[in-house]
């Protein structure tokens, strides 16, 4: 399949969890259209290793825990002395262990809600204000199917990603009257490491789910989120982005 370029030049983009998975292959794909791309991620070997690889001038990085308002903010101030922030791709998130909720951890819970829901609040509070001065910002919050759905044995999971679905939806409305596209995008299971922190037996009731049969790839998933971060998305804002496989048709 055929990479389809969009025009990123002059455009600063923050991924999160940007160092693997589908942060990474976001990363390349914007570095390629001309973007300057900033990951941010706690795993700084894994940080490293994609800086070394990718071997960009384009591309920085800092090692910042997105559940830290005070550590995003401080991060965000100092890349505003020299640069914009034009994108925001609200990637990191886990998954957590598999459990029924009247058995899940209550310490590992509320983690699981802190990264995928309050780690997405935090750096959009904190950047939102730099896109509403340039009038232009594009926001791409990534959350999962199982906030659609909601799985079993997967309740921080599900209800953090059905939290960040409904704050795309409200934050997209408050922006609508400027240049500023907020969307989610909601995959099914696809091939990253997040699969690794699953059980085989729930990893294959996923795929069972999905009615085209398997896994989602990263670079189909990448190329939807380069769409709605790029200039050509003009219209949709406070939208979810289905990317399942038919496994939710709503």
């Amino acid at each position: 399949m055929e990479n389809i370029n969009y025009n990123f030049d002059k455009k600063t983009a923050i991924i999160t969890g940007g160092a693997q998975g589908f942060g990474l292959d976001i990363a390349k794909r914007f570095l390629k259209s001309g973007a300057k791309v900033i990951i941010w991620d706690l795993d700084k070997n894994m940080v490293e290793k994609s800086i070394k690889d990718l071997n960009n001038s384009n591309l920085s990085s800092n090692i910042i825990d997105v559940t830290n308002y005070n550590q995003v903010e401080k991060c965000v101030n100092e890349i505003l002395k020299n640069s914009n922030i034009d994108i925001l791709i609200n990637n990191a998130g886990i998954t957590g262990p598999t459990s029924t909720l009247w058995e899940y951890d209550v310490e590992i819970w509320k983690k699981i809600i802190d990264v995928n829901l309050i780690g997405t609040f935090n750096c959009c509070r904190a950047i939102i204000p730099n896109m509403i001065k340039n009038n232009y910002g594009r926001i791409v919050n990534v959350a999962s199917v199982a906030g659609k759905d909601g799985n079993a044995n997967a309740s921080a999971y599900s209800a953090g990603k059905a939290g960040a679905i409904g704050l795309t939806k409200s934050l997209g409305k408050e922006l609508a009257d400027k240049n500023i596209a907020v969307n989610a995008v909601t995959p099914a299971g696809a091939k990253t490491r997040i699969l690794d922190q699953m059980t085989t037996e729930h990893v294959q009731r996923m795929l069972s789910k999905v009615p085209r049969g398997r896994f989602l790839e990263v670079e189909e998933f990448t190329s939807l989120v380069c769409w709605l971060s790029s200039e050509e998305n003009t219209f949709s804002t406070a939208a979810v982005f289905d990317i399942s496989g038919g496994r939710s048709t709503y």
